[in-house]
């Protein structure tokens, strides 16, 4: 990715909320205006882009210690992420999101869409198909050695989940599944039958496109 210098003004982040709203930046242009400007060593954008492939694997439970490990981040930024972190926690939680038909769930998963890696998500549901949790399951291409049962399992146990949609992102811009992830739904909905847990749908996205294999008839 280029650097912030050497983007057109109209590219960079400050420029395009001003034009186009806070809707048409990534998460890593958005933290990067939350971050204000990076080090000597490194500019912002890269700072951002660091912070974010942290809060992928770790969510929002990323403490101060754990961003000041980031190279370039020091106790200040640090503060201003985790403050910002506890605002969005206390403001917009996804919990009691009903969940009706797939669409309901992509503003749950959409930003991932620009990522460069494949992310693979599970949302946790209640009885009554409300949002219970979010989470990032696994980071990389999605198969059946990355994406493991118990990976997606776990947590949705512990929470006594009763029913999970799982997610991922096309990098390349096509949504249509690949027989990989038609093996790992697959493979996924026979452990949830087996754990009494009901696997809703398996969607494919990108920023602006989604396939859902229940619309599909292929769950």
């Amino acid at each position: 990715m280029k650097t912030l210098k050497a983007m057109a003004e109209h590219e960079r982040p400050r420029e395009k909320l001003i034009q186009r709203g806070t809707q048409t930046l990534s998460d890593q242009e958005l933290l990067a205006i939350i971050l204000g400007k990076g080090t000597r060593q490194h500019d912002v954008l890269w700072l951002a882009r660091k912070v974010v492939q942290n809060i992928d694997k770790k969510g929002l439970n990323l403490t101060i210690d754990d961003l000041i490990s980031i190279e370039g981040i020091g106790p200040a930024k640090a503060m201003l992420i985790t403050a910002a972190f506890e605002f969005v926690r206390r403001r917009i939680k996804p919990t009691g999101l009903k969940i009706s038909r797939p669409s309901d769930a992509l503003p749950l998963i959409q930003h991932y869409g620009d990522r460069a890696q494949e992310h693979f998500l599970c949302i946790s549901l209640n009885g009554a198909n409300e949002v219970m949790q979010v989470r990032v399951v696994t980071i990389g291409l999605v198969n059946q050695s990355h994406v493991h049962p118990r990976e997606v399992f776990s947590d949705v146990i512990s929470e006594r989940a009763s029913a999970i949609i799982m997610a991922h992102n096309h990098p390349s811009g096509r949504v249509e599944p690949s027989r990989e992830d038609t093996e790992v739904t697959q493979r996924i909905k026979v452990a949830g039958d087996l754990l009494g847990i009901e696997l809703l749908d398996h969607i494919v996205f990108t920023q602006d496109k989604y396939y859902s294999f229940a619309e599909h008839d292929l769950l």
